[in-house]
């Protein structure tokens, strides 16, 4: 898996982070039993402050993608995979809708983040 950030972003660094590893999960890019880089890894790769990292895994952990074990890393666990899929077959359809009412990428996306506000 290839971590990207954007230094640009509005998002926060360890919000794109935890992104990143949903979606590759999802896509199947990350399997059940793979190993994460370790913080200081990936913290190097990317040009982060390796805390940034360590939040994002601990939130990874939190929402049950990873498993953190001394010794041994980040883990993704088995439920990884199937947590996105009923979520991209909606965005798959609200795509599609969106674009037969002409909106404009920028607009869904506020339509989005107020939606996820709620």
């Amino acid at each position: 898996m290839l971590w990207r950030i954007d230094a640009a972003s509005d998002e926060p660094l360890y919000a794109q982070l935890v992104a990143q590893a949903h979606l590759a999960a999802a896509r199947g890019q990350l399997a059940p039993g793979d190993r994460l880089p370790t913080a200081r890894e990936l913290a190097d790769s990317l040009d982060l402050n390796v805390h940034t990292v360590l939040k994002a895994y601990q939130q990874l952990r939190d929402e049950g993608l990873i498993e953190l074990r001394r010794g041994r890393g980040a883990v993704v666990t088995a439920r990884a995979a199937a947590d996105l899929s009923p979520v991209e077959q909606a965005l798959a359809v609200l795509v599609r809708v969106a674009r037969e009412a002409n909106l404009s990428t920028e607009t869904l996306t506020v339509l989005v983040k107020e939606a996820m506000s709620r």
